[in-house]
């Protein structure tokens, strides 16, 4: 960042703070009814705080706040207040050094000694307990917030392997990683972004394994987000990515905790995000984007078809509908005479030219596509069904569009669920259009162009250092057999070296059975 920009980023932070509510870093005074005022003061027009007042056998006052429905209220009645009042008179000693003393069954207390510390802590779902007299206040974990549980991923579907995915809170994803990678190397680094959600994000790697340049990276770009709110993994991703305006996905997002395993245990880096079940993984390359998580799970030779198979079909997904625009509208004789006296013959009543039913019929399926992610389960699926039927089969007698059309769409359609990784899956979905209007107006050489065009912004993208097209560009033959198949899990001896640069050995040879 150059002088000029670290200059205007420090400046728009501090407009953003000067436009949002600030807290006081004032510290906690002696008087317990001061604290309560000021307390009472910030958190003004909210219902759900709570304040209990306890009197100990001498009759000093303690104050509890807390919100409710972030606390577990059981776990105030027996582990803090049952104790509070069974504190016995101690002489000499505050109400404030008895509750230090005071063996709480918590496992996460502290002490805040500013306003600001106090209101932090309460919203971040723990019980603040003020005693009359004492300058400091104890923080209690208690998270009592309601989470969903562990369930499959819906995005992520495997006949072969785990079936748990991430959930949106953050501590219970962090432990499900740790449960896969059982390892003091694996390292969490905490980051709080978003000057209003105040929201927590982790950043994991495994020590020894991932490039140092490329963690340093991605903490840099962590410290420079400046937001007012950070509400899913998304807006981070957002701030991070390589290149603002590529089309081409850098960042990786998952919902499944042995991808994320096997991402680090690669030397890649993960970013988990309170408040959301999908992690961000970074460096992120296009062939990583063809990957399976069942490819590990399955056969060698098995995965190496089905992943030839799948990209084989995304081509297909990406060019099929330009290519057939422009050997009809331009290059006919490269077809067999009789296939093009039948396009021909079934074009006869239809009153556009190719590429605009082409096109009309994309965008048909594209918007049955949305309807269907948008609509409950129950109608989802049998309405895409119904009308891509009924709206095909209608366009076709109406003579609006031709039956080689609605082939080549629907073709189209079912290639590009093959894509493992959905957002890879929307630059293809985009760029198959602007491959169409080119195939319309130039035929094949505008396919060409266009193909070139793409093939020059990929090779020559990055994701934070690691080039987006290795290990084709440039060229690894070693990385080959987890790139464009999947090698025997005895053969991959070595990690990728386009991410790791020491400890590359995972796999010693010799294990070959017959060896």
């Amino acid at each position: 960042m150059s002088s000029y920009d670290n200059y205007s980023y420090k400046k728009s932070r501090q407009e953003l703070k000067s436009t949002l509510p600030q807290i006081p870093n004032t510290p906690l005074s002696e008087r317990l009814h001061e604290n309560e005022q000021l307390l009472r003061s910030r958190f003004s027009y909210c219902s759900d705080v709570i304040y209990r007042s306890v009197t100990l056998q001498e009759g000093q006052d303690v104050l509890l706040i807390f919100i409710d429905g972030l606390v577990d209220k059981q776990i105030i009645d027996e582990a803090i207040l049952k104790p509070l009042l069974e504190l016995e008179h101690r002489n000499n000693k505050s109400a404030g050094q008895k509750i230090r003393e005071e063996r709480f069954a918590l496992a996460q207390t502290k002490l805040v000694y500013t306003l600001r510390e106090a209101i932090q802590a309460i919203l971040s779902s723990s019980v603040i307990i003020l005693t009359d007299g004492d300058k400091a206040a104890m923080a209690a974990a208690i998270d009592g917030a309601k989470t969903r549980s562990i369930s499959e991923p819906e995005s992520e579907v495997v006949i072969r392997g785990p079936r748990e995915g991430f959930t949106e809170s953050l501590r219970v994803n962090t432990s499900m990683t740790r449960r896969k990678i059982k390892s003091d190397g694996l390292k969490m680094e905490s980051y709080i972004l978003g000057e209003m959600t105040l929201t927590e994000v982790a950043v994991s790697y495994i020590s020894g394994i991932a490039q140092e340049s490329v963690i340093n990276e991605v903490r840099c770009r962590l410290k420079q987000i400046c937001t007012d709110s950070i509400l899913e993994s998304g807006y981070i991703e957002e701030f991070i990515q390589e290149d603002k305006f590529s089309p081409f996905p850098t960042v990786q997002n998952t919902e499944r905790p042995d991808i994320v395993a096997a991402s680090l245990l690669e030397g890649k880096v993960a970013i988990f995000t309170d408040g959301t079940p999908f992690v961000l993984i970074v460096p992120f390359t296009f062939w990583t984007g063809l990957q399976s998580a069942e490819d590990y799970y399955n056969p060698s030779l098995y995965s190496s078809v089905v992943r030839f198979i799948r990209i084989v079909f995304i081509f297909i997904s990406l060019f099929l509908p330009s290519i057939f625009v422009a050997i009809v509208n331009f290059h006919s004789q490269m077809i067999p005479t009789s296939l093009a006296l039948n396009f021909s013959v079934s074009r006869e009543n239809s009153p556009f030219p190719t590429v605009i039913e082409t096109i009309i019929m994309e965008i048909l399926f594209e918007g049955l596509r949305e309807a269907e992610i948008r609509l409950p389960k129950q109608i989802g699926s049998a309405m895409s069904i119904v009308g891509a039927l009924v709206i095909g089969q209608s366009a076709v007698q109406a003579g609006i569009v031709s039956a080689p059309i609605v082939i080549v769409v629907a073709g189209t359609g079912i290639a590009s669920f093959t894509i493992a990784r959905l957002n890879l899956s929307h630059p293809l979905r985009m760029l198959r259009f602007v491959l169409l209007i080119f195939a319309g107006t130039l035929g094949l050489y505008g396919v060409a162009l266009v193909t070139l065009v793409i093939l020059l912004h990929i090779t020559s993208l990055q994701s934070f250092g690691v080039p987006y097209f290795s290990p084709i560009a440039p060229l690894s033959i070693l990385e080959l057999k987890d790139a464009l198949w999947r090698a025997p899990r005895w053969d991959l001896s070595f990690r990728p070296k386009s991410y790791v640069k020491q400890n590359k050995l995972r796999t010693p040879k010799g294990q070959k059975k017959g060896s």
